[in-house]
């Protein structure tokens, strides 16, 4: 199964080692149930920043050995404890993807790239340490690629949302980036096609797939079938730069997305990366990769 909003991350997939998917699954519903804490339903600014400030508490609850409260234990933190007594998880990971779901609750723009990378540092960089400290993988290096590898992921699917984000009020562009093309931050809340917003996108998604090209190193580290599940991580997210493309980078007024009719592409890329010890696109941008 897929994590419906983190769609680039396979979730406890028949590629995960069958003896980690408990804990994959426990960290997905973790920040699942947090992420809709901060997104979903009908609540107030405040009434989220609460429940998400009480989802903290049972965090910090249950990584203490005490009891959390019934809000959340069955779903989510009588699970997760387990997988924090079995596998000593870094509990300041898993509270930065809280943090992450407060900004989103507080901040609606970001300055330049730098500091929208601090915001990934936080939003998706989590997830991947948390799955390789689950592989016993913790070298500098191979840290360093996974948090490429996520930022990038995290990158890619905001400029496939521009077309959702646009309507709540939330700009991921930096505004260094806005203001080089001549365009504001209203023009992406209103989801303003343009020649300018297509050559903005072109270029932010170039600056996901550098950042992708130097993580993809890391599914040489990552041993047997959890290497694979990388290979195709990397895969979907390259393949929703391709479609992108594809739409001359209208990502403003389409939203791209996979399909089972992409799944021979992704495992042609993730074949050839073992070939050639990069990533790959089976589109007519291969041969420039």
């Amino acid at each position: 199964m897929s994590i419906e909003h983190y769609e680039n991350f396979p979730v406890a997939s028949w590629l995960c080692p069958k003896h980690l998917r408990p804990a994959v699954a426990g960290i997905y519903h973790f920040a699942r149930t947090a992420d809709d804490l901060a997104d979903e339903g009908e609540a107030s600014t405040a009434e989220r920043q609460a429940a998400l400030q009480h989802y903290r508490a049972d965090l910090l609850a249950v990584a203490a050995d005490q009891a959390p409260s019934v809000r959340w234990a069955t779903t989510v933190f009588t699970p997760l404890r387990v997988v924090l007594d079995q596998y000593q998880l870094p509990v300041a990971l898993l509270n930065d993807l809280i943090c992450a779901f407060e900004q989103d609750l507080q901040k609606k723009e970001y300055r330049d790239r730098a500091e929208l990378l601090d915001y990934c540092s936080r939003s998706a960089n989590p997830v991947g340490r948390l799955l390789l400290h689950l592989y016993g993988v913790h070298e500098p290096l191979a840290l360093r690629r996974s948090d490429a590898i996520c930022s990038s992921l995290q990158l890619i699917n905001f400029w496939q949302d521009f077309s959702r984000d646009g309507p709540i009020g939330r700009v991921y562009a930096p505004q260094t980036d806005l203001a080089r093309h001549g365009l504001s931050s209203s023009d992406l809340l209103a989801c303003r096609d343009s020649t300018p917003a297509r050559a903005m996108i072109k270029d932010l998604c170039d600056w996901a797939e550098q950042l992708m090209r130097e993580g993809a190193p890391l599914v040489f580290q990552i041993p047997g079938r959890a290497g694979w599940e990388l290979r195709l991580v990397v895969q979907g997210g390259l393949r929703i730069l391709a479609k992108i493309r594809a739409m001359d980078y209208a990502s403003l007024i389409h939203r791209p997305a996979l399909a089972r009719l992409d799944a021979p592409a992704l495992l042609w890329g993730a074949l050839l990366m073992k070939q050639r010890s990069e990533p790959t696109m089976n589109t007519q941008r291969e041969e420039s990769l």
